[in-house]
């Protein structure tokens, strides 16, 4: 099928920097030397990381999975090489923030074994091709790293599947030279996309300075014969492969604020992503390398090479003859998007389309920028209609209120504000900024608002079982009323006889009572005058420091205000009493003295056989105890102090009774 030129839409700003492409397209895709190990990361995709199901001294093939998806996005990870798991631990992966994740390293041990999945076909079910790609590991590797079986699950009816060959960023040419050597494998896996989606037709937008990987990818669609696909030739002009813009250009459609592009039938799909699709449903092979642009003067060799996914970059600039005096510094991506790494040692992973080696003359370090001149640019060549001055000041101060309103999340951080700045500010690091900060901010929202819907749930079914247990009180005293009214009826009026020794005893605990009831009452702590103050003005205090808090509450429109305001009824009620209370307190008259209690012999006399008795059996159990080793050895021995205490106060006091009896005796 021939170029298609027509139906081409453009899109507001955009910029044309210098390509420095050509570097790295003169020679085919090489295979990266085999790496001594990987250092494979467990987050390579966005969603949760992959959570590992290998141990250390495993062995493992080149395919096996050894890590699973942990949740509904996120993807499974496979060993890259076969040989030995020496660790699983944290390291730091390459990330724009220098994070650090969960890694597992594998020594290489000299063999290749491969462990593959089932070949399937273009017959295969939806579903078992959607889990195919996700068995495979498969995510988005033209940069985002989102779970490609997760962009399969739309509900919504896909019209236009749109494949992504712009490859717009200068210097990386990773998609056009699979396009140009794998343009089959391209295609095959377009289709599979293509009838997973039930897209009605496909385009496959490529930059108009590709025309090597535009011949190739035309002769794919004209031998597969299919009709519903078509290669649109756009012009040469960044950031036209940012996925917003390239939709605009191939449909005119503009994807809305917030919103994703299968609310307008389009799914986007990069030609690496597609190709790796391929791979995984015709010929089984789970994800365990990908293409990377290795360029930038510093490097004797600019190149391509097919790199496994885990292998340090350092190995990398070792086989294309680094310059290490005249390499300035790494940068994964392009100079437009990408980002400096910290350290050469740091593994390739899911998302590493290029790594740039330039020299300081090629790529001049940025100087400190100056004030900004409100010149204007910056907002003529946003592809994504913003003001990115506004969000300069605004991430700048901090202001996220004012970033959400202006749409900060609509920025691709495709770096051409900062690329025209006359001033140097590096815009696209205060948005990220700001991002990270906005993230950090609703998450802790979200975790103060489930927190407050779970207290409100638990407060509701505490007053739900409350309530029921009050029905099932209810319903048992009135069974109990009806059975006892029922037997009353039965029995008439005649009363069973009460012997006299019943009514002897009832009366013993009935006398018993009265007398336990005031020696309770008489043997209550009655509060001083000073304590009835303190206790009142602790409850005036707490009732006034509730009513702050209820006046705040109804201020924000807090839901706990309601809650607060019964809670200060209560408060306010105590105040009160304690008030009463010390209104009126009357000086407690004098006590008089508790009358001692003398006992007899024979009680001191049992008292002590008592003691003893304890005294023998504590003392059988402490030595069983301490001969098991039993933990309540101890606590048995400080008993034993105690009870040998008791038995000698009992001794003396009987010794005292027998000494003062037979002195009255004598008397």
């Amino acid at each position: 099928m021939t170029a298609q030129t027509i139906k081409i839409w453009d899109f507001d700003g955009g910029v044309h920097p210098e390509e420095n492409k050509h570097q790295s397209t003169g020679q085919p895709i090489a295979v990266a030397n085999s790496p001594e190990f990987v250092v494979v990361p467990l987050n390579q995709h966005l969603g949760s990381p992959a959570k590992p199901i290998v141990k250390v001294g495993d062995k493992v093939k080149t395919g096996q999975v050894i890590a699973q998806a942990d949740g509904f996005v996120s993807a499974p990870t496979h060993a890259s090489i076969t040989g030995i798991v020496t660790e699983i631990a944290e390291y730091q992966v390459p990330h724009a923030s220098g994070l650090t994740s969960l890694c597992i390293k594998i020594e290489n041990q000299g063999e290749d074994e491969w462990e593959l999945l089932p070949a399937l076909d273009l017959n295969s079910s939806d579903e078992a091709l959607i889990n195919r790609i996700k068995e495979a590991g498969l995510a988005g590797l033209g940069g985002a790293g989102f779970p490609t079986n997760i962009k399969y699950l739309t509900k919504d009816t896909i019209e236009t599947l749109i494949i992504n060959g712009a490859e717009c960023e200068p210097y990386i040419t990773a998609d056009d030279m699979l396009m140009r050597e794998r343009a089959k494998q391209v295609i095959d896996g377009t289709r599979i996309a293509q009838k997973i989606l039930n897209a009605k037709e496909v385009l496959i937008g490529i930059e108009d300075n590709k025309p090597e990987a535009i011949a190739a990818i035309q002769k794919a669609v004209a031998d597969s014969g299919e009709q519903t696909i078509s290669v649109r030739v756009i012009p040469t002009k960044y950031p036209s492969g940012g996925e917003k813009q390239l939709i605009q250009i191939l449909t005119g459609k503009q994807v809305p604020a917030g919103g994703l592009p299968s609310s307008l039938g389009i799914v986007c799909q990069n030609v690496g992503t597609v190709a790796a699709v391929a791979e995984a449903v015709l010929e089984g092979k789970p994800l365990v390398s990908r293409v990377v642009t290795l360029t930038g003067e510093a490097l004797g060799t600019q190149c391509n090479l097919d790199v496994r996914l885990g292998t340090p970059i350092s190995n990398l600039l070792q086989q294309v003859k680094v310059n290490q005096k005249k390499l300035d510094r790494l940068i994964m991506g392009g100079p437009m998007m990408g980002f400096t790494l910290p350290d050469a040692n740091l593994p390739v992973i899911k998302t590493t389309n290029c790594i740039l080696a330039p020299t300081k003359k090629e790529l001049p370090p940025g100087n400190l920028f100056n004030a900004c001149i409100r010149c204007g640019i910056c907002e003529q060549v946003c592809p994504a209609d913003l003001l990115p001055q506004q969000l300069y000041w605004y991430s700048k101060s901090k202001n996220w209120e004012q970033l959400e309103l202006n749409s900060l999340s609509d920025c691709i951080e495709c770096g051409a504000c900062a690329y025209v700045c006359p001033s140097q500010i590096p815009l696209v690091q205060y948005y990220r900024f700001a991002k990270g900060e906005i993230r950090k901010e609703q998450a802790e929202h979200e975790k103060s608002d489930n927190a407050r819907i779970r207290f409100e749930a638990r407060q509701e079914r505490l007053a739900q079982e409350a309530a029921e247990k009050e029905a099932k009180r209810k319903a048992r005293a009135e069974a109990a009323a009806k059975a006892k009214a029922a037997k009353s009826g039965a029995e008439g009026s005649a009363k069973p006889e009460i012997s006299d020794s019943v009514k002897e005893a009832i009366a013993r605990a009935k006398a018993k009572k009265a007398v336990t009831d005031s020696a309770s009452t008489s043997n209550a702590p009655a509060l001083t005058k000073e304590q009835l103050e303190a206790k009142w003005q602790n409850a005036v205090a707490k009732a006034e420091k509730a009513e702050a808090r209820l006046n705040d509450a109804k201020e924000n429109d807090d839901p706990m205000a309601v809650a607060l305001e019964k809670s200060l009824a209560k408060l306010k009620e105590k105040a009160l009493l304690a008030k009463e209370q010390l209104d009126n307190f009357q000086e407690p008259p004098d006590k008089a003295e508790p009358a001692k209690v003398v006992l007899t012999k024979e009680q001191l006399e049992a008292k002590l056989k008592a003691a003893q008795a304890k005294l023998e059996k504590t003392q059988a159990k402490f030595v069983e105890a301490n001969e098991n080793n039993d933990p309540m050895a101890e606590a048995l021995e400080k008993s034993l102090a105690k009870l040998r205490e008791k038995v000698e106060a009992a001794k003396a006091q009987l010794d005292s009774f027998n000494e003062s009896d037979s002195k009255e005796t004598q008397s």
